[in-house]
């Protein structure tokens, strides 16, 4: 896939038009979305290497389409274990579909025909690990001609109506039209913007080691509640987590010695276990804060700048992919200067609210860890529940990011949903004709009308022609995010126009 190349920097009033803070997998992301609309996009990143530390371990499924749309699932899958998606009838689950606090969800009770899951891409979720999807999308921005500086952290910015001066690394300053923070949870853009974070502190620590463990037949397999917190032992030998109730570490960010997991272990399971090396470990803890709102003027946040929580369920790096897909078409829409008035603005309307979801979700999890009687009687209750057909659906839909919708004012069902995997009679998918990042209008029955409408709107909207078996719809307003803006059922164009002007301007 080739972009307009870029102009030389300085030939312009700006330098570039986007600066995004942060190449890991959200930057990443970011950056290539804006580069598919051929913004010019400079990607600083403090690190010089991709970073290998212990993470996120899956993508879930709204993550696996929104990469699949982008063609970058296949590469994704590559370097992980994909785990298929099963339609109704067809193979089975792993027998746990994850965890929520510790307590397993069988995947047994789930309901596959469940209308939010039926049908579903080729991935229910891809257990790749963070570094995998960075190096991915890494090779990505290469290809597309994404300018990544590593070794160069943003040290201030002035910002103004008119463009932000950026200030990096050894006193050069870089003039862009806008800056994006995905600098992570301790974010300098966040905090030289003047961006409120509220949130709640955090009370526990989480330490996560891959190393050598002698006496590991003490330890039962699997997320094991104990008097004094929780420990996990596997599911590959060696590796080894604990979750201590007592406050955050003193010192988040010093290496996680074999000593320090030892003594974890002992506190928490009371066996005779010795932790003889760390090849790998990291510390988290529950501090749980989001943003009041995501821009300031031309100073934005995205992922974890925007957001921090606790990692259980795995949600930080999906949300953050959701974030930069949902930002990203929207802010190179204005920066190309057609952007309807308010269109930036939907970002934070959007999501704000799932961010604010994931971080009860978490927060939830840590109150069922709790070792008093209040949070053992929570946690039976919860593991009734979870082994339901409801609750398990429920559990699935939630973690596989399939509940996410925006309230884009249509009435047609899928108005407002991640548009569904459809397969086309001519043998391809939908999700391999959104690789360009335009917003398409499918229309399954040959209208007239459609052409007509979509005529005016060459270069910023792609019109598809095809059929179908597996919507009853009649046409759909596909935006690059994946999100269907309108949608038929009858034939009738009604809304269309309204939802073109809405989301593509005048």
């Amino acid at each position: 896939m080739t972009v307009d190349a870029p102009p030389p920097p300085g030939t312009g009033p700006t330098d570039y038009d986007v600066l995004v803070a942060g190449a890991g997998p959200v930057g990443l992301m970011l950056a290539t979305e804006l580069r598919l609309a051929g913004i010019r996009v400079l990607v600083v990143e403090r690190r010089t290497e991709i970073d290998t530390a212990l993470k996120a371990g899956a993508v879930n499924t709204a993550s696996a389409e929104a990469f699949d749309r982008r063609g970058l699932l296949a590469a994704v899958a590559a370097l992980a274990a994909p785990q298929p998606f099963q339609g109704a009838g067809a193979g089975k689950l792993p027998p746990s579909v994850g965890h929520f606090g510790g307590i397993q969800v069988p995947a047994g009770p789930v309901d596959l025909a469940d209308p939010d899951l039926r049908g579903r891409g080729p991935a229910w979720y891809v257990q790749a690990v963070q570094a995998d999807v960075e190096r991915v999308l890494g090779e990505r921005a290469a290809e597309l001609g994404v300018e990544v500086r590593r070794g160069v952290e943003v040290r201030g910015f002035d910002a103004t109506d008119a463009g932000v001066t950026v200030q990096l690394d050894g006193g050069d300053d870089v003039r862009v039209a806008w800056l994006v923070g995905c600098d992570g949870g301790r974010s300098l853009v966040r905090r030289h913007g003047g961006f409120d974070f509220p949130g709640t502190d955090p009370g526990i620590t989480f330490r996560q080691a891959v190393g050598t463990v002698e006496g590991a037949e003490a330890l039962e397999p699997g997320w094991q509640h104990t008097a004094t917190g929780v420990y996990v032992y596997g599911p590959k030998p060696g590796r080894v987590r604990t979750v201590e109730l007592d406050g955050p570490p003193a010192d988040r960010e010093a290496p996680v010695t074999a000593a320090e997991m030892e003594a974890s272990l002992r506190r928490v399971r009371g066996a005779d276990v010795r932790v003889t090396e760390v090849t790998a470990g990291t510390r988290f803890t529950d501090n749980a804060r989001q943003a009041t709102e995501y821009r300031r003027g031309r100073v934005l946040l995205c992922g974890d700048a925007a957001h921090v929580h606790s990692p259980f369920s795995g949600q930080g790096l999906n949300l953050g992919i959701g974030d930069a897909v949902n930002l990203g078409w929207k802010l190179a829409a204005t920066v190309r200067g057609w952007a309807p008035d308010g269109l930036l603005d939907t970002y934070t309307a959007e999501r704000h609210p799932i961010g604010a979801w994931v971080l009860d979700w978490t927060r939830a999890q840590v109150g069922v860890m709790r070792g008093d009687a209040y949070s053992s009687a929570l946690r039976g209750v919860v593991t009734d529940f979870l082994g339901t057909r409801d609750g398990a659906t429920y559990y699935v839909r939630r973690v596989s990011g399939l509940w996410q919708r925006y309230d884009l004012g249509d009435g047609h069902p899928l108005a407002g949903a991640t548009v569904p995997a459809l397969r086309l009679t001519d043998g391809s998918r939908l999700a391999d004709h959104a690789h360009h990042g335009r917003t398409l209008l499918v229309d399954l029955t040959g209208d007239d009308r459609l052409a007509a409408l979509a005529a005016p709107y060459a270069g910023r909207l792609d019109l598809l022609n095809t059929h179908t078996e597996d919507t009853e719809a009649t046409a759909l307003l596909v935006r690059p995010d994946g999100f269907v803006a309108w949608a038929s059922s009858d034939g009738s164009t009604t809304g269309l126009t309204t939802a073109l002007n809405r989301w593509l301007g005048a």
